[in-house]
């Protein structure tokens, strides 16, 4: 099933880690075999995991799109789970760390990424009032 992306001018988008940068008009592309694909905006930067969910995200992401960095990322992940979950008590944050854990365990990075997405808004609006 081949996946059709549109790209805004200028968009970056990784695919089996390597970044395309689209030009100065909009684009359509499709991928027609499985690949490895981040949009820009879901490519977080080692200077962004700055927050305990986002610590959780770079490792994983890191796992999707180089699979040679698995060892040394399981890990950092494994790590960072741990932690965030023990300093949580939320009932739906701690079903998505399990939810999250076990896509990590069955190797589907993309999913789980999604769920840590979602751990990542659930950690913006409780630290929304810190300064």
């Amino acid at each position: 099933m081949a996946l059709n992306l549109t790209l805004k001018p200028g968009e970056r988008v990784a695919i089996n880690g390597a970044v395309i940068v689209n030009g100065d008009r909009r684009s359509d592309i499709t991928v027609e075999n499985h690949a490895r694909i981040l949009r820009e905006g879901d490519i977080m930067q080692p200077a962004e995991a700055v927050t305990p969910a986002r610590r959780i995200y770079f490792p994983i992401m890191m796992m999707y799109l180089d699979p040679s960095t698995i060892e040394e990322m399981t890990g950092e992940y494994e790590q960072r789970i741990k932690e965030f979950a023990g300093a949580v008590s939320n009932p739906d944050a701690l079903s998505k760390c399990a939810e999250l854990a076990a896509h990590v365990a069955n190797q589907n990075y993309y999913k789980a990424l999604g769920v840590c997405r979602a751990l990542i808004a659930f950690e913006k609006t409780r630290l929304s009032h810190v300064a």
